[in-house]
């Protein structure tokens, strides 16, 4: 038997990691729709629930606790040695997230919480369901998941077969765990930041749960998904992935300070201040994309992604923005002389009148210093 969560690793190992945790009676697929995009710029990892997808059921036993499953979300973490990590959880996956926010901050740089509860209910439904679930097995509980995941109309096969082919009793721990879980007393020690999904028509965990949660937790922000039930992600997965990059800093907000860091604030503003409807998407392009993930991916050096973008820049002819990246390469800490050295392999690759230009724009550049 396996002693760690079944999971799956995507994305650059030199990226930030943002582990992603799963609803009850669903599998890593859930993820399936927003992963692609996710670790883009992420070192993603997912995993499946004890007895769910490919992880053993002997992980939990019955009488299981919230704290239990996140104690297995940790050792795999520490297994793949990622110390600290982003965190975003559906449902039961989504309270693994808010335990380890208030008992293992240290652990935790941003969290996202989706159709989930600081408590679901009380012990009774969940004592219940454990009980049938530990008679009957998992077929019944399957073939009504639909109508508590999704709207009408929507169907997600696969996750229903998943709900269907879990372990009854690893399936029924959970459920314990699920009774035993209020962590409302505790949000307002929660100081990562953090943000709450609700699926505006989800009846499992109804939008003023993660009301709820959004009020005691400090700075905390919540959005409401129109056309979404319980399983959000797999329902609506471009609106749900837009509130994640966004959250997680690797759109416009991290982009754009990377951007001021190397072009300086002075052109930025300009460049804000000449910003139009129309042209605000481009910005927004530029912005999430150049800066927010290629400048940001730390397996290139800023001195490095210099010489790089000047060399490019001569290529094309581009100079009005090569002065810009002259400027930007001395904030990167280039000396006036690797300038000069890279305008002149220029010459040997890109073409002598091409570098005569570049050097021309450089030394004014240069020369205002």
């Amino acid at each position: 038997m396996s002693r760690l969560l079944h999971h799956r690793v995507e994305g650059s190992p030199t990226a930030p990691p943002l582990l992603l945790g799963p609803s009850l009676g669903t599998s890593l697929a859930l993820w399936d729709q927003v992963v692609p995009e996710l670790s883009t710029d992420r070192r993603v990892v997912r995993w499946d629930l004890p007895g769910h997808g490919g992880s053993d059921a002997e992980l939990i036993s019955a009488g299981a606790t919230v704290g239990d499953l996140a104690e297995l979300v940790l050792a795999l973490a520490d297994e793949l040695g990622i110390d600290r990590f982003a965190y975003a959880g559906v449902s039961l996956g989504g309270a693994v997230g808010l335990h380890l926010a208030v008992h293992h901050p240290e652990r935790i740089s941003s969290l996202a919480v989706l159709c989930s509860s600081a408590h679901f209910g009380g012990p009774g439904p969940w004592q219940e369901r454990a009980a049938l679930v530990r008679k009957e097995g998992t077929a019944g509980v399957a073939e009504s998941a639909p109508t508590r995941w999704f709207t009408p109309g929507f169907s997600a096969p696969r996750l229903v077969r998943d709900n269907r082919d879990a372990s009854p009793e690893a399936y029924a721990a959970c459920c314990d765990a699920l009774a035993a879980f209020d962590l409302r007393d505790r949000l307002p020690d929660i100081t990562v930041p953090t943000l709450l999904v609700a699926g505006r028509d989800d009846p499992a965990t109804p939008p003023a749960h993660l009301r709820e949660i959004a009020d005691a937790v400090p700075g905390a922000e919540l959005v409401e998904l129109s056309r979404a039930s319980h399983l959000a992600v797999a329902e609506r997965p471009e609106a749900v992935l837009g509130v994640l990059r966004s959250h997680f800093g690797q759109g416009p907000r991290r982009g754009m300070e990377v951007r001021r860091q190397v072009l300086g604030d002075a052109h930025v503003d300009r460049a804000q201040a000449r910003q139009t409807p129309f042209t605000a998407r481009f910005q927004d392009f530029i912005s999430r994309y150049a800066w927010g993930e290629i400048w940001t991916d730390p397996t290139l050096s800023r001195r490095e992604r210099s010489m790089i973008t000047m060399t490019a820049l001569v290529a094309h002819g581009h100079y009005d923005e090569l002065a810009m990246h002259v400027r930007a390469a001395r904030r990167n800490g280039l000396t006036p002389d690797e300038i000069g050295a890279v305008l002149q392999q220029c010459a040997v690759y890109v073409g002598v009148p091409a570098a005569n230009s570049a050097f021309g724009v450089a030394q004014r550049v240069l020369s205002e210093e």
